[in-house]
């Protein structure tokens, strides 16, 4: 990783996918960042396929076209702004649904084709597809007559957000930072909406032992064949590589058993109630709650209660997914905003079926064995910061603890308990 010399002397850590405070380039960065930003984030969301991938997800499809079609009577004459618009099917659906305007922004060339597909559903006229960054665009505010609540504020023109921010386990991509700078600069404080209005972050622990079995048998795999490699060398060509052996065990490791893996489980892996551990009101949340969860947060502490005569286990991981609501405001500050009449809600988990989100599942070295008759109690904390290398990935710490009681002893005596675990895992 490349050093910078600061001021005093001191030498500090540059950063090569963040701004110089270790936010998203796209707020504040250089030209150097945003372009490191755009080959290693935005230039996907350029390509038509991985837009195919969003727009075959029925799941997610669904419960936008439900949250906006279904509620017409609000998006009605409305100034509408989609952020990150990709393909524009939002914006185009807001246009049906009654808007005044659409504002579809766009940073990559994407712009193009959302233009297209703009023209051939016939709302060229109502939707605007503007490309950039949302944090620097400007809205013709005077050109088409736009009018805010606030003269104080004369930019907050926006009656109604639009946007599908939301990565892997929720805050993967880092997205939402640009969305809270849009909304704190564009949006009707007082009557403006948000969609979706809520989310949530939930985690359960999950039977998966196959797949945590895989994660450990490439481990070995791979470390037999270094092994191999390594007396290969040191025979046919005279050099030892055996001073590498420990740094590559790291990386083995790191890559097959300490990164969380996308899954797509059955309800049925997951074997006690999900506990919530982030919400989020997208009127009111801030950059600092985009950044993660920090150790000591309210519902960073977790406790499952596991009964091995209800379900089969062992528990192999720790799985984690969310859910988006699209509905009425709940903060004081929107009393007068309009209602959402009918509902819309979007799950990414287990229970819902496929959604191309899955869940991010944490595996244990080993699995924790349930038995009949016994309750198996898992308590521990779990937190989520950004790397330091780059501000959209995230690293997951969990510490846990796991104990087992008979259930039908009457004075719940404890059988075992184990150590504390912890162990930090990347969200790749």
């Amino acid at each position: 990783m490349a050093t910078s010399e600061e001021a005093d002397g001191s030498t500090a850590q540059a950063f090569a996918n963040t701004s110089g405070n270790g936010e998203i380039p796209s707020f504040n960065g250089d030209e150097k960042a945003k372009a490191s930003d755009f080959a290693n984030y935005f230039c996907s969301y350029a390509q038509l396929y991985h837009q195919k991938q969003m727009l075959a997800d029925h799941n997610r499809m669904a419960a936008y076209h439900a949250a906006i079609l279904g509620n017409s009577d609000v998006f009605k004459d409305k100034i509408v702004m989609d952020v990150g618009t990709g393909s524009g099917i939002l914006a185009v659906w807001a246009a049906q649904a009654g808007a005044r305007k659409v504002y579809a922004i766009e940073y990559t060339d994407m712009a193009k084709y959302a233009r297209q597909v703009m023209k051939a559903n016939g709302v060229e006229d109502v939707v605007t597809v503007i490309q950039g960054a949302v944090e620097e665009i400007k809205l013709p505010i005077e050109q088409d007559g736009l009018e805010p609540d606030d003269p104080e504020h004369p930019e907050r023109v926006v009656d109604i957000f639009i946007s599908e921010w939301m990565g892997y386990f929720l805050l993967r991509e880092s997205m939402l930072d640009s969305l809270i700078r849009a909304r704190d600069k564009f949006l009707k404080p007082a009557t403006g909406l948000m969609f979706p209005s809520h989310t949530t972050m939930y985690i359960a622990p999950v039977q998966d032992e196959e797949e945590r079995r895989t994660g450990c048998n490439e481990y070995a795999a791979s470390m037999s064949d270094w092994a191999d490699f390594q007396e290969t060398t040191k025979q046919v060509y005279g050099v030892t590589m055996e001073i590498l052996q420990n740094d590559f065990d790291r990386e083995q490791k790191e890559y097959y058993l300490f990164s969380s893996r996308w899954r797509e489980l059955p309800d049925e892996a997951v074997l006690a109630e999900p506990v919530a551990i982030k919400r989020l009101d997208m009127m009111t949340c801030t950059i600092e709650d985009s950044k993660g969860i920090s150790l000591g947060e309210k519902m960073s502490s977790f406790s499952f209660a596991v009964d091995g005569s209800k379900v089969q286990g062992p528990i192999s991981a720790i799985a984690g997914w969310f859910t988006a609501d699209f509905k009425s405001r709940t903060d004081e500050a929107g009393i007068n905003a309009p209602k959402i009449n009918h509902p819309s809600f979007l799950s990414t988990g287990p229970e819902n079926g496929y959604t191309h989100w899955g869940q991010q599942v944490f595996y244990f070295l080993s699995g924790i064995p349930l038995f009949q008759g016994e309750t198996t109690t898992m308590t521990g904390t779990i937190e989520m910061t950004r790397t330091k290398e780059n501000a959209r990935l995230y690293n997951c710490r969990i510490k846990y603890a796991s104990s087992r009681k008979k259930n039908e002893d009457p004075d719940g005596r404890v059988l075992m308990k184990s150590a504390e675990t912890e162990q930090v895992y990347t969200i790749p």
